[in-house]
Formats: structure tokens, C-alpha cells, sequence
């Protein structure tokens, strides 16, 4: 799979899986009333984050908000903030990685930049989509608690008769969708860190050395220095080595200790 397409999947099943997370966060059937031991009601109960819901028989329909926030129960609040941290998260991974599609020129942005940033909206793709499951999964947890709870409850130790009717809870359309949607989120995120690796400039194993040709010729000598340039004469100086007269031609042709060049 070539790296466009790789990233191009990823993002669009990243955006179907937090589109499903926002649905399920939105849901009001996170939990609904089991008719297993009534199936004949004239009402149906149903409750979700945000408020529970009535449905009667004639179709009639009433919903009343949780208009407490201290009253109801810590886990959840513990599920609400999982499903909020994980749309925000979401969002800005989906804002992120739409700048960093390799289909898409913004400027003179480079290729390291843009693996730097797909790089970035897998990790909160990855980190949303468990912030999800975990939040689904928690209140699905309660969900099986309360329910045998309630089971307990409704027999009593006269041959396990039933004696009372109690309201019990089962899992809701929204509880399905979660799931589904924070392992679409988790898988996009990691299509996308998957897509990062082909983004990124391979890195050579050695280094590039310019060589700049230097201007001017400069000869050192244990009295001082002489610069001399290619324009210069041919004309042959006499210098004194060792106590004795040479020409520059010969100093140069048969170097001494003392020069360095």
C-alpha cells in the first residue's frame, strides 16, 4: 500500500469513527429497560448520558434532563469526561492531519514536516479511540452490575419465587456504537502512524562535505609570511635558507622543514 493511500484510509476511518463517537456521546439509549421478564409494558424506559426517556404505548414520548451534576453517580461523570476528552481529542487530531495529507501543498512545507504532523494526529486517534472503549466499557461494567444486583434482589429465599418487580437495565443501541466507533478511531490512528514512516526522508549514513577552492595561496615562513596570487610574475626572488640563497622556484620545488603551507 503506497504511503497516499495509507494516509488517505486512515483519515477517512478516523473521521467515520469519531463521527460515531460524537453519535454515541449524543445517544439516549446507552441503556435500556430488559423485557425479559415483561415483554407486555405499556412503557419503555431508556436512559443516556444526558437524560432518561420514557416511550409509552401510544407512541408518546417524554425525556428529562439530569439537571443535577454533584447527584449523580461518579462513574458516570467518569464516562462522560472519557467521551469528551476523546471527541476533543479526535477533532484536533482531524484538524491536524488534514494539513498534514500528502495530497494537500500549504506553502513550502517539506515532507519532514508533514510526517511530524501525521505523526501527531495518529497518537491522539490512538488516544481517542481508548479514551471510547474505555468509557463505553465502564459503563457497561456498571450496566452488568446493576443488573445482577437487581436480579438478587427480585427472588427471595421462598423457593426462589418471584416476589417483587424491579427495573432492570440492559445494554443500549449506544453502548454498540461506541465500541464501534473508538476501534474505528483506534485503527485510523494507527494506519496514520503507519503512513508517518513513508512520509519520513531517509537519512544517509554519511555526511556531505563541500570543498570551497581558496582565493588565495598564502605561504608560511618561519620569518613571516608571503601571499602570493596566480596573477602574480614568474619572477624568481631569492630567498635565504640555512644560509644559503635559493630561488623561490627551488624552495618550492624541494620544501623545507620550516614550510607550511
Amino acid at each position: 500500500m503506497s504511503v497516499t493511500a495509507c494516509q488517505g484510509l486512515g483519515f477517512v476511518v478516523s473521521l467515520l469513527g469519531v463521527a460515531g463517537t460524537i453519535a454515541a456521546t449524543c445517544m439516549d439509549q446507552w441503556s435500556t429497560q430488559d423485557l425479559y421478564n415483561n415483554p407486555v409494558t405499556a412503557v419503555f424506559n431508556y436512559q443516556g448520558l444526558w437524560r432518561s426517556c420514557v416511550r409509552e404505548s401510544s407512541g408518546f414520548t417524554e425525556c428529562r434532563g439530569y439537571f443535577t451534576l454533584l447527584g449523580l453517580p461518579a462513574m458516570l461523570q467518569a464516562v462522560r469526561a472519557l467521551m469528551i476528552v476523546g471527541i476533543v481529542l479526535s477533532v484536533i487530531g482531524l484538524l491536524v492531519a488534514i494539513f498534514a495529507l500528502k495530497c494537500i501543498r500549504i506553502g513550502n512545507m517539506d515532507d519532514s514536516a508533514k510526517a511530524k504532523m501525521t505523526l501527531t494526529s495518529g497518537i491522539m486517534f490512538i488516544i481517542s479511540g481508548l479514551c471510547a472503549i474505555a468509557g463505553v466499557s465502564v459503563f457497561a461494567n456498571m450496566l452488568v452490575t446493576n443488573f445482577w444486583m437487581s436480579t438478587a434482589n427480585m427472588y427471595t429465599s421462598m423457593g426462589g419465587m418471584v416476589q417483587t418487580v424491579q427495573t432492570r437495565y440492559t445494554f443500549g443501541a449506544a453502548l454498540f456504537v461506541g465500541w464501534v466507533a473508538g476501534g474505528l478511531t483506534l485503527i485510523g490512528g494507527v494506519l496514520m502512524c503507519i503512513a508517518c514512516r513513508g512520509l519520513a526522508p531517509e537519512e544517509t549514513n554519511y555526511k556531505a562535505v563541500s570543498y570551497h577552492a581558496s582565493g588565495h595561496n598564502v605561504a608560511y615562513r618561519p620569518g613571516g609570511f608571503k601571499a602570493s596570487t596566480g596573477f602574480e610574475s614568474n619572477t624568481k626572488t631569492k630567498k635565504i635558507y640555512d644560509g644559503g640563497a635559493r630561488t623561490e622556484d627551488e624552495g618550492q620545488s624541494h620544501p623545507s622543514k620550516y614550510d607550511y603551507v
